[in-house]
């Protein structure tokens, strides 16, 4: 059914934009490679857990050169997959479980326990708290049919969001644990999506609980990282060697902007950073919402960068979906949806500054 609503994603795998873009992804869709999490929980990991977090991180930082390694052998077909115990993604959780107790996967640093209860910027506490998930056929052809989990919360205050009910809880999650969370994954994979795509609300808070359910699941299913990409530079390693494909929203070419209209100081310093990592231990696709009177001080300088810190055929989305929602009318600009000559201009600032693969449909 999905095939006749979305005809353009059926034919998007054999996409050029597509294979020169996310080609190991194609791959793990199609059976031919293993995903991340799976080959991270073949490489062993010798810690304890009373080794100090301090060298936690050391080894994990050493076992991350190994994984890029070990990842190339498995790719190539040198090396078996046999789970270790414990392994690399064992010790992935062992790190973002102490991050919890001082939570920090977020660049506020709120400090938190939320393992005993407390609660920070976001709300999350120690569980998912999930709005919905589905097979869903509106993003990106290459992902589409996506399945997708709505957690709650966000690390942002975007005045303008379009999820503001999830994002800051005008609505109530349904409480899950990472084993029931691991039996919604194989389900979705069972039922024909390409990909688990982990999204809100942000999917931030919950790096712990997503890190915990991919230790529970066998199925070989690509995971998507679905984030405004403000997040801290431990949550950034943290995912390293454990996302497939890196769905990044570049939302603001300037920490003003970032921080009047969603509450995001160093916006960005860390969205570079954080997409300069995902380039380097995954496949990244990018989304970039245009809006009203933003593409001078916004959308020129994130293309800009694009184009000239990632590689030529990263795949970029220019989006026109922009509509005022939440709390939009309280900016002038953000008070109206977009002109057809400020899709024309971005399509033109894109073109300018040699961005090669925007998606299309």
């Amino acid at each position: 059914m999905w095939r006749l609503v979305r005809p353009d994603a059926a034919r998007a795998l054999e996409d050029e934009g597509v294979r020169r873009g996310l080609p190991r992804y194609v791959d793990v869709v199609e059976g031919r490679r293993r995903a991340k999490f799976l080959i991270a929980r073949a490489l062993p990991a010798d810690f304890h857990q009373d080794d100090s977090t301090g060298d936690l991180w050391r080894l994990h930082r050493s076992l991350l050169r190994e994984y890029q390694d070990f990842e190339a052998e498995v790719d190539a077909g040198e090396a078996e997959l046999e789970e270790a115990s414990p392994n690399f993604l064992d010790l992935k959780a062992e790190l973002a479980k102490r991050i919890m107790a001082e939570c920090h996967f977020c660049m506020r640093r709120c400090g938190v326990n939320r393992l005993r209860g407390e609660r920070g910027y976001c709300r999350v506490g120690d569980e998912f708290e999930v709005s919905s998930w589905f097979h869903h056929l509106g993003e990106e052809p290459e992902l589409v049919p996506s399945g997708t989990v709505f957690t709650m919360g966000c690390t942002m205050r975007c005045i303008h969001c379009q999820n503001w009910s999830i994002s800051q809880w005008y609505e109530s999650g349904t409480p899950m644990t990472p084993f029931e969370m691991a039996k919604v994954v194989e389900g979705l994979r069972r039922g024909g999506c390409r990909n688990l795509n982990m999204v809100g609300g942000e999917p931030t808070p919950y790096c712990w609980l997503w890190i915990e359910t991919m230790r529970h699941v066998d199925a070989n299913i690509p995971t998507v990282w679905n984030s405004n990409s403000y997040y801290s530079p431990e949550t950034a390693e943290l995912l390293a060697g454990f996302i497939d494909v890196y769905l990044l929203d570049f939302k603001y070419g300037n920490n003003r902007c970032a921080e009047e209209i969603s509450d995001a100081p160093g916006y960005w310093e860390a969205c570079t950073r954080n997409h300069l990592m995902a380039e380097r231990y995954g496949e990244l696709l990018i989304r970039v919402l245009v809006l009203p009177e933003h593409n001078e001080c916004c959308t020129r300088p994130i293309l800009e960068w694009i184009a000239e810190n990632l590689r030529p055929w990263t795949r970029v989305n220019v989006m026109f979906q922009y509509r005022p929602e939440w709390r939009a009318y309280q900016r002038r600009e953000l008070g109206r949806k977009l002109r057809r000559d400020e899709m024309e201009e971005a399509l033109r600032i894109a073109r300018e500054v040699g961005i090669r693969n925007l998606v299309r449909g």
